[in-house]
């Protein structure tokens, strides 16, 4: 019964959002609601939907804070140079700006951290793909493919979970799996190469000005100066500001036409201080949330010290804060209720027993493809504190030791589909950075991010890392 509702709960979220029949905030918090009361939990909701909001309050507060930190960074020219980068190798070519974003974001993913990749990503390069007429889906899309197949490494969570839910070495996990991890990181760049082309060609159909020469950027290496409108969306969407007609509410990135060349002395500062605010997230100093909120409030009285331009900068950024913060602590009422109605348990469960035991002996193979579609309606918790050890106890009857079903479940579970569930907070800062429909971006990047696991899959069954 309990596992009904669950599953039901889930999928009707999917539909729901995917076709655009309901918002995400909408369909996060009234979709368990009915949930709860369908299952007899009435009594109970009130303090269900409270212990939720409780668990995500942390992540909405480091999310808001980062998300202004990032934010004023922009404002003040910091990322100015990695944009300037990026164009250069780019050239303006849509192709070549889709394989430095793959390359950017694997790069920034080695600190095991999703949302604060999904924040610097964005903020650095949100104004790129603005300034180029390209869509936003495209830079959600390429981030998601590189995070995911990032956060495999051994600092990662679940490879982290994996290890200690089967009281595994994570060297055990991840060693023999690391073949696999580079076949995938070739199969994101692929990848980026074919959406970079096919966004090349539909600018191209839509009249931009086909800019691939060195002589788009300026003679200083800077950003072009006149930056081409952005067409309206191919599939019907609302076209997106450039940054030279941009409001004061288009998010990060919004001011940089406009930002100027900050003195020297302020660029070192927000340099020094923002790899300060990084190392201290690595090593864990503080918690994130902490270090996020000092961060911006030192950042905000060293680049704005006159209370007006405190105020303006939060007036020029507030909308967005609300945007993604709410949608958390909706997310929050959703794993809030499907956790303290034991329904997360009970769908855990039902997977295990629907394994006949003809296909015992190849469990390895199964975890590894169910995997990442699993990430859509399994919390990383649930998943692998739950599901694991039975599948690890199950598989061991046929001979399949506990590392290989720990490895199988890493190529795919809240790896490469983290970036596109609703029960992970962190995808909620990439849609809502950029700016696109939860539902839009699970339909265009689904089918790449589940390749990335297929290819991993083959890749670690060649290797010897899981069996057949």
């Amino acid at each position: 019964m309990l596992a009904a509702l669950g599953f039901s709960t889930i999928g009707l979220f999917l539909v729901l959002t995917m076709t655009r029949r309901l918002s995400v905030l909408v369909a996060l918090v009234l979709l368990p609601v009915m949930a709860a009361l369908a299952g007899g939990f009435a009594g109970r909701l009130g303090d269900m939907i409270l212990e939720g909001l409780t668990t995500v309050a942390p992540t909405g507060i480091m999310i808001a804070f980062a998300y202004l930190f990032f934010s004023l960074m922009v404002d003040a020219g910091l990322f100015d140079p990695l944009i300037r980068g990026i164009l250069r190798f780019g050239r303006r070519d849509p192709l070549r700006i889709c394989m430095g974003t793959a390359v950017l974001t694997m790069c920034v993913a080695l600190d095991g951290d999703g949302a604060s990749t999904f924040l610097i990503t964005v903020s650095a390069l949100l104004p790129v793909y603005r300034r180029l007429g390209m869509r936003p889906l495209v830079l959600s899309g390429i981030i998601c493919l590189g995070a995911g197949v990032m956060n495999m490494i051994p600092w990662g969570g679940p490879t982290v979970r994996a290890a200690a839910a089967l009281k595994l070495d994570t060297s055990e996990v991840f060693l023999p799996v690391l073949p696999a991890m580079g076949c995938g990181i070739a199969w994101v760049l692929i990848a980026s190469y074919l959406i970079g082309r096919r966004e090349r060609n539909r600018l191209g159909r839509l009249g931009a000005p086909p800019a691939t020469d060195a002589g788009s950027v300026d003679a200083a290496g800077g950003v072009p100066a006149e930056p081409p409108a952005a067409p309206a969306e191919a599939d019907g969407g609302p076209a997106q500001p450039s940054p030279a007609t941009s409001t004061a509410g288009d998010g990060p990135g919004a001011a940089l036409a406009v930002a100027g060349h900050p003195r020297t002395w302020l660029t070192v500062f927000n340099l020094v201080l923002t790899l300060t605010l990084l190392v201290a997230l690595v090593f864990q100093v503080m918690p994130l949330e902490v270090l996020f909120v000092i961060g911006f409030a030192v950042a905000l009285l060293v680049n704005h010290p006159r209370w007006e331009d405190q105020q303006a900068l939060l007036d020029r950024h507030g909308k967005n804060v609300v945007l993604v913060t709410t949608m958390i602590f909706a997310a929050g009422v959703l794993t809030g209720v499907l956790t303290e109605t034991k329904m997360i348990d009970e769908m855990a469960q039902s997977l295990v027993s629907v394994i006949p035991p003809s296909l015992g002996g190849h469990l390895p193979g199964i975890v590894a493809v169910t995997g990442m579609p699993l990430s859509l309606a399994l919390t990383p918790d649930a998943y692998y504190f739950g599901v694991l050890p039975v599948l690890s106890e199950t598989a061991g009857g046929f001979g399949t030791g506990r590392a290989e079903i720990a490895r199988a479940a890493v190529l795919g579970q809240m790896t490469t589909g983290f970036p596109l569930s609703p029960l992970t907070a962190s995808t909620f800062i990439l849609v809502g950075m950029t700016g696109v429909q939860l539902g839009e971006h699970q339909r265009f990047i689904f089918g790449w991010a589940f390749g990335t696991t297929i290819v991993m899959t083959v890749a670690a069954l060649l290797t010897g890392a899981i069996g057949l």
